[in-house]
């Protein structure tokens, strides 16, 4: 499998541009000290409001979202993982928080907390658990970091830092939390030692996760043990490859005390055996059909079914159709989802796979009635919602199409892949004005307020629009420039 870094090398500029923004919040506020140096300290978290840091994340995910080639750009798998986080996110001391979950494929095991909630996660992490219960272990121990501010608390313990000490120190440790190479090149010119020491969390900081991770689980109805079984296969692997030990380990120092904590509190508690949902190895098969060449995929998924090397017979056939759909091979595709099927194993995983074959063998109408079907059952499931819409538009059954976006838009307005759909839809019908008002909601969504603007601009310009649509755009485009200039005072002035 090819390892995409989370960070390569000509990528840290533009995070130490982010990071910037997070250093002109702390530096205006700091009193000058006699050698020139600013004093961070408790000034620095009482400066960095919630709302601050969510901002960072999400100039931060933006960037992901646009521009790393690992990124994992799949409503079922994103589905998936914000299901899981947010159910620990509901047993955790921030119950309400704003977190959002995502995958980066990568197969080295990792996961990372960024500033705002935004947590990502390894395909490797997730394909290495044995249990649903571990993998929660690992996004429980992450969300505890950002319900405890340890990213913030452990940037602001430095209170003798330069300007370049601290945008390093932010890439540096932002980057070791998916790749350790890229972080070497965030905290090059910088004060190597002193932000080098950063780039692992504290043993308090990680004790203290261990902790709280451990009450979301137990909250949250997962087994416990989970935690500490995945951590004591990551100390094994650290021993056998000590100079290839997995990343994970090296963001996240693992002591004997914090592996010795971990299985007293699992011995404490009583045994629960909790079974692993099917979305959970519905998701684990189709990134493992998504990590290897579609051919390679299909061989490795028939030799497990030969072999009957598998933890769970209709996620193997599940894979093996996601491998021959990547392979284009519909038909081979539709006899492993009839065996599916057979198994009585229901997901909304396996109707979208469903339709979308039915559709490739060229029975529209098959994928339509699994599709009406599927969301009656499933009405939030995203690769449903985007697969139908795209069948419509596919089929031009334009009117139909506008009717169940706007409809699902009514429900989720902040959902940029709706936006961009119906932008799709008014341009095949020829609606100009509609069609970049639709962009613009896509582009300011993910953060490019300048294209957003741009749109709203070609809005302006159309002459198919009535007097109240083109009301709505003007008034839009006041409130997108609003926030342009708001944005880029604070930048000037010292705020992100």
């Amino acid at each position: 499998m090819k390892a995409f870094p989370f960070f390569s090398l000509t990528r840290v500029t533009r995070i130490l541009a982010a990071a910037g923004a997070f250093a002109a919040i702390l530096l205006p506020v700091m009193p000058a000290r006699a050698d020139g140096l600013p004093d961070l300290g408790e000034a620095a978290r009482a400066e960095l409001s919630a709302q601050m840091e969510r901002k960072i994340g999400e100039s931060i995910m933006n960037d992901i979202r646009l521009h790393e080639p690992g990124y994992i750009d799949d409503p079922e798998v994103s589905d998936y993982l914000n299901y899981l986080g947010h159910r620990l996110v509901a047993a955790s001391s921030d119950s309400t928080g704003n977190f959002h979950f995502f995958a980066i494929q990568d197969g080295s095991i990792n996961a990372f907390a960024m500033f705002g909630g935004f947590i990502g996660v390894n395909s490797g992490t997730i394909l290495t658990a044995q249990s649903e219960s571990e993998l929660a272990g690992v996004l429980a121990h992450e969300v505890a970091h950002v319900t405890q501010n340890h990213l913030v608390r452990q940037i602001s313990n430095q209170k003798q830092m330069t300007l370049p000490s601290i945008l390093a120190m932010l890439a540096g440790v932002l980057a070791a939390r998916s790749n350790s190479s890229a972080a070497a090149a965030g905290i090059m010119g910088a004060q190597a030692a002193v932000v080098q020491s950063q780039l692992a969390f504290t043993r308090e900081y990680e004790r203290e996760a261990d902790r709280v991770g451990y009450q979301m689980l137990q909250r949250a109805g997962f087994d416990v043990r989970g935690m500490t079984d995945f951590f004591e296969r990551l100390q094994r692997a650290g021993r056998l490859y000590e100079s290839n030990a997995p990343v994970y380990l090296r963001s996240h120092p693992l002591t004997i005390e914090r592996l010795s904590d971990m299985q007293n509190r699992a011995q404490s508690s009583a045994y629960r055996q909790i079974v692993n949902s099917m979305d959970f190895e519905f998701v684990r098969a189709k990134l493992r059909a998504m990590q290897d060449l579609p051919h390679e995929a299909v061989a490795g998924f028939a030799r497990r079914l030969e072999e009957k090397k598998y933890t769970s017979l209709a996620a193997t056939r599940y894979g093996l159709a996601v491998a021959h759909m990547r392979a284009r091979n519909a038909a081979a595709a539709q006899k492993e989802i009839e065996a599916v099927q057979k198994l009585r194993a229901a997901s909304a995983m396996v109707s979208s796979l469903a339709a979308e074959i039915r559709a490739a063998l060229g029975d529209s109408s098959g994928a339509q009635n699994i599709y009406s079907e599927a969301l009656r059952r499933y009405p939030r499931a995203k690769g449903l919602v985007y697969g139908c819409a795209r069948l419509l538009h596919s089929l031009r059954q334009y009117d139909q199409a506008l009717r169940f976006v706007s409809a699902q838009l009514q429900a989720n307005s902040s959902d940029s892949n709706l936006h961009e759909i119906q932008a799709k839809i008014y341009a095949a019908q020829g609606k100009r004005l509609l069609q970049h008002r639709a962009l613009a909601e896509f582009y300011a969504l993910r953060g490019l307020l300048n294209l957003a603007v741009e749109q709203l601009l070609f809005a302006q310009q159309a002459t198919d629009g009535n007097f109240y649509e083109q009301s709505v755009v003007d008034a839009r485009l006041r409130e997108l420039r609003a926030l342009r200039v708001e944005d880029e005072k604070l930048r000037k002035s010292g705020g992100f």
